[in-house]
């Protein structure tokens, strides 16, 4: 296998048509190995167009890696700054977090699975990345006291806060973390309908309502995370 063929082809042909354009993504994508975080009965398939399962110590965990152009298009629409702080809630192999460290100053990731948390730790840990930090907590205890999420997302206001799976709307416990200025991304909604969405925090920061403006990106489909509520049934 041509690894840097197939690299240049997932960027050409896959990640660019998807209007991934801007030229210090697309720069990085060549150079943060993709492949490295890959299960290892996967690597052949490290670049194509396809969500690849998460199978670690030999188990499956039910999770998926998103595909190359998804991860590439929410890098894009975050427009991360270096001084910036970003909160992820599912770190699956840790890849998307490495992307985001290349572009903010700091990068707090929560995964849920123990066995998950491990091997995004030990795939950053190979790629050198020191700036990220993986936490085995439940995202959505996120604004709670007295859980890991809680604490730790209570330490400070955050510049960008990344939801690496869907949920079927955006809680507003985890909007009220951002620091205004602040952007959120998310894939919200329902199988089969489900959209990436960014949500920006327009207030001063200082007011008793937090205002955001709200774009609706692309739509998409995601595995849900774990814990989130869920939309009321309607009953007739």
């Amino acid at each position: 296998m041509d690894i840097e063929r197939a690299r240049f082809n997932m960027v050409e042909q896959q990640i660019r048509p998807w209007d991934v354009l801007d030229p210090d993504v697309l720069e990085l994508l060549y150079a943060l190995k993709r492949e490295d975080f890959v299960p290892p009965a996967y690597r052949a398939m490290a670049f194509t167009d396809m969500e690849i399962p998460l199978i670690v110590g030999d188990r499956p965990t039910g999770q998926t890696m998103f595909s190359p152009k998804m991860e590439a298009r929410l890098l894009q629409e975050l427009s991360l700054q270096r001084n910036e702080s970003v909160l992820e809630v599912g770190a699956g192999s840790g890849y998307m977090a490495a992307l985001m460290a290349h572009r903010a100053g700091q990068v707090v990731s929560l995964e849920i699975n123990p066995a998950i948390a491990q091997f995004a730790r030990d795939n950053l840990a190979r790629a050198a990345i020191t700036n990220v930090r993986i936490e085995c907590a439940d995202g959505a205890h996120i604004g709670t006291p007295g859980t890991v999420a809680g604490d730790v997302s209570t330490q400070q206001g955050w510049d960008a806060i990344v939801l690496s799976g869907s949920v079927p709307y955006m809680p507003e416990n985890i909007l009220a973390r951002l620091r205004a200025g602040g952007r959120a991304i998310a894939i919200v909604g329902e199988a089969p309908v489900m959209t990436a969405r960014l949500f920006t925090r327009i207030d001063s920061g200082g007011s008793a309502v937090a205002r955001f403006e709200t774009v609706d990106l692309f739509e998409t489909m995601a595995i849900a995370l774990q814990h989130f509520p869920q939309l009321a049934s309607f009953h007739f």
